[in-house]
């Protein structure tokens, strides 16, 4: 089996470890003998309609996500949006997460518009969220990452979160909530990167990937004893600086 995964701005929303995201995608297949092709979707590249199975899209600071709203207004971000609702998986981070919203209210600035997939809205605040993160998904159980944001994130009645916060801040550090979730689509503030430590989430993506492509198919289990050890070192990390 063959897929294709677009890693959108990837030169310009990569922080924090989010390419390792894409890296993880990339091995997990392989050692199921699946060949995952990986394009870098930038500023004024064109979105082909179809030829992806799998999207990622980092995080990046405000001044990179003026250039790249902009970019997605239009032909390019309604191809997106038609894409993910069609039920093509996909994982955003912090700045991507904010802009597969409606829009991004920075300091002082004009907002952001984004392409209205997550039915959310987020608007800078002024305290900046740092630290581990915990967060118990009723999807996905015990997920681990590490926040750094000040953007806070308010979840529409559309929208259902990936899960409660058990230790961090979350989606806005008031309402308990951490992510979103729609369709076969993850939005997240979760960086470090996020998949090599969770790997349920990881197959989730891809098996959605395979099924839209070929058929529903059971994935291959793997060893995932070193991805269990670097999952419980984050949880333990996560308790002492709680």
């Amino acid at each position: 089996m063959r897929l294709a995964l677009a890693f959108l701005y990837a030169t310009t929303m990569n922080i924090y470890g989010d390419r390792g995201n894409v890296m993880a995608l990339r091995q997990r297949c392989a050692w199921r003998g699946i060949d995952l092709d990986v394009a870098s979707i930038g500023l004024g590249d064109p979105l082909e309609a179809g030829r992806f199975d799998l999207f990622f899209f980092g995080g990046g600071q405000d001044k990179e996500q003026i250039a790249v709203a902009d970019d997605l207004q239009g032909v390019k971000g309604a191809t997106l949006k038609q894409e993910l609702l069609g039920g093509a998986p996909g994982l955003a981070v912090c700045g991507g997460y904010q802009l597969l919203g409606h829009y991004y209210q920075p300091h002082g600035a004009p907002r952001l518009p984004g392409i209205g997939f997550f039915d959310v809205v987020s608007e800078a605040g002024h305290e900046r969220f740092i630290g581990n993160v915990v967060v118990d998904s009723p999807e996905f159980g015990a997920l681990v990452g590490f926040e750094n944001h000040s953007g806070l994130t308010r979840l529409g009645p559309g929208v259902r979160p990936l899960g409660r916060v058990r230790i961090g801040r979350g989606n806005n550090g008031r309402d308990g909530t951490e992510g979103a979730r729609c369709q076969n689509v993850i939005g997240c503030y979760l960086h470090g990167a996020f998949l090599p430590k969770n790997p349920t989430v990881a197959d989730f993506l891809i098996a959605a990937a395979v099924e839209r492509r070929y058929g529903r198919q059971a994935l291959a289990a793997l060893d995932d004893r070193l991805e269990a050890t670097a999952h419980a070192s984050a949880l333990g990390r996560a308790a002492r600086t709680r």
